[in-house]
Parts: structure tokens; sequence; C-alpha cells
């Protein structure tokens, strides 16, 4: 458990006094707390976090990017007759009026107001709730079609370039620095068979062939919150990566996540499989919000999207093993080759079912 941070909360613009404060344990990267204050009001709630900034090495221009677009977004809700309180992210200014904190020591800090009655879940419970949860990815691409992609920063740079993904994987691969190679043969001979394939979309995007776009590029099930009465999806969360990009990264992620029948790291991969039923109601809601937003070849491609990221974060998770596990959390030995495990037996069940997933997206965009 970490330390409360009594010396931080303070400083920001809270309603009220505090009255709790918990440490939430979601999540692989930033150090995140719930702090529930009391007023005349009643009870509020927010989340504080602290930003890691040995995944996030330029926390200014990650925060700049948050501000721009949850102002975007909150004049787009607006406008569209919406409560941009649900609809979108609000960040708490500290008390000196800035966006974020940083400390004497060169901590970034940052919260946000905490959207109450909806909550984000960590597993699909019905194909309604990715169905609903597809939309408001869907949403939050068409809503930032008419945002500049030229005036946003890139705080990761080739985040989503694969072929530089499997070069570091392979680097990785090469190093063996924690001698566990051994452990995970199958896993790597899996991910080097298909290294040719990695290129596709990036040379489309150098080329103009596919457009570039404002992306959230981390879109996992668990980053929208659910309505709790409606269950409808209500709000984007985890703008950390927001970057110019392709809808086929951010529509491939949330396949990747939404679709699975399991845990992302279910340590047994006989429960792992991709669900037709569960990627038929992500196809159906995310192209119902982005109708007239996506070009053709977006559209026909959504299913190689699909395979690209799977196996990108395959190749991330299993990477970062050999490595000693130094990006992502863990919470046990061994999660992270789980991890991996569980995406490549996502990516060749996908490959079974590709004609499937072609003719699933063929019928939902002739709709359109």
């Amino acid at each position: 458990m970490l330390p409360i941070p009594t010396q931080i909360i303070p400083q920001f613009s809270f309603d009220g006094s505090v009255a709790d404060v918990r440490q939430c344990q979601i999540g692989h990267i930033n150090d995140t707390f719930v702090v529930q204050t009391q007023s005349a009001r009643g009870p509020r709630r927010y989340i504080l976090q602290r930003i890691n900034q040995r995944v996030f090495r330029q926390p200014d221009a990650l925060m700049a990017n948050i501000v721009q677009v949850t102002e975007f977004l909150r004049r787009k809700i607006e406008s569209e007759g919406g409560d941009p309180q649900r609809e979108t992210l609000t960040l708490i200014p500290t008390k000196a009026g800035s966006p974020y904190l940083v400390t004497p020591d060169g901590d970034y800090w940052r919260a946000y107001l905490f959207i109450e009655g909806a909550r984000a879940y960590q597993q699909v419970e019905s194909p309604e709730h990715l169905y609903q949860a597809a939309r408001a990815f869907g949403r939050f691409l068409r809503r930032l079609d008419d945002f500049p992609a030229e005036d946003m920063h890139i705080t990761i740079p080739d985040f989503h370039h694969t072929p530089k993904r499997f070069q570091a994987f392979v680097q990785a691969v090469d190093a063996d620095a924690h001698n566990r190679a051994h452990e995970a043969r199958d896993l790597i001979d899996f991910a080097l068979a298909r290294g040719d394939k990695t290129g596709a979309i990036v040379q489309a995007l150098d080329a103009g062939e596919l457009p570039l776009r404002v992306t959230h590029n981390d879109t996992k099930f668990d980053n929208v919150l659910i309505d709790d009465v409606s269950g409808e999806g209500v709000c984007v969360l985890d703008l950390d990566t927001v970057m110019p990009g392709s809808a086929l990264y951010d529509f491939g992620d949330f396949v990747r996540t939404g679709a699975n029948t399991a845990a992302e790291d279910e340590p047994d991969p006989a429960r792992v499989s991709l669900s037709l039923d569960y990627f038929d109601a992500i196809v159906r809601g995310f192209l119902q919000e982005t109708a007239g937003a996506l070009t053709p070849r977006e559209t026909a491609w959504l299913p190689l999207g699909a395979w690209m990221i799977i196996y990108e974060q395959g190749l991330r998770f299993l990477g970062d093993y050999l490595n000693g596990d130094v990006y992502y959390r863990i919470h046990r030995p061994r999660q992270n080759l789980d991890r991996a495990r569980t995406q490549f037996k996502l990516v060749a069940d996908l490959e079974e079912k590709e004609e499937a997933a072609a003719r699933i997206v063929e019928r939902y965009a002739a709709r359109r």
C-alpha cells in the first residue's frame, strides 16, 4: 500500500473538507487515490493521481493534450445538449489555478471529478455492455473528428508503431536479461513467425492511405464508464495516451479487451477465445457512432486493426516479462507471461475467424 498523499491533497481545489482517502488498486501504470470530501452541499468524490514518469516521460505535454481534448469535448458535448461533467473528464485545478501540480521533488499530480452513478467493468458481463462501450469509443472518435491532429503533442513516440514494437521485442529475446526466454519459447516462436505482417497499417498511414486522427490509443473495455441505471457508455477514461493515431488502433484495442472471453491475465489459455458475438456487438456500436467519419478503407480494415493491436500487445507483455517486468505493474509472478499468452491465443483465434469477422463488418457497414 502506498502512503496517503497528505501533503498533496490540500493543494487541490476540492469542495469541502477531506473525509476519506483510499488507494485504488486498479490500473497498471499510475498511482491512484479516491478522495472523499464533505461540505454543506453533501459528500463528493475525486480521483487523485500521480503520473508515472517512467512510462510518461513528457508529463507537461501529456497534460497539455488532456487539457486541450477535454475542453474541446466539453464544447462539443454542450452543443449536442449533453452533460460535460458526466460525458468527459473534468480536471480539478490546484489552488494556484494550474490544471496539475508539480512537487519540489518533480512528481506530477492531477485530480479529476469522480463521475458518480457509473462504473468501469473489469470483465464483460453482457454483449449490451460491449455495444454501449463501443458506442462511447466511437462517439469519442467522432467528436474529435475535426480536432487538428497536428496540434497534439506526441507524448510517446511510435506508441502503436508495430514494426518498432517487434524490433524491441526481438532485442528483448536476444538479450534475455533475466534468463526467462526458456519459459516462453512457444510464445516467442509464435511471435517471430508473424513478424513480417507488422507493417501494413503504419505503411498506409505514411502513404496517406489512412487518415491520421486524434485517437485515444488505449481503448480497453474498462476505460469506459457504464451508467448504473441506463446501461449506456457514459464517459471515456484514461486520456494519457491521447495522440495522433489511427481509428484502427482504437477499434482493435477495444476488441482485444472486450471480445476476450477471459481476463487479460487468465492463466488457463483454454478459457481464452475471441467471441464473435462480442465482436458483433463492438462492430455494431462502433460503426453506429462513426457513421460518416470513417473512410471505406478504415471500415474494411477494422479486423486487421484488431489483429494488429492484439499481436502488438502480446509483444509488449512478453517483452516486458523478458526485461524483468519494468513497464507493466504486476501483482504476482509471471503475470506478464500470462498476459502475453492470452494475447497470442486471441491472435490465433482471430486468424481462424478472419472471414467471419470480415462478414460482420460488411453487414453493419452496409446499414450505415
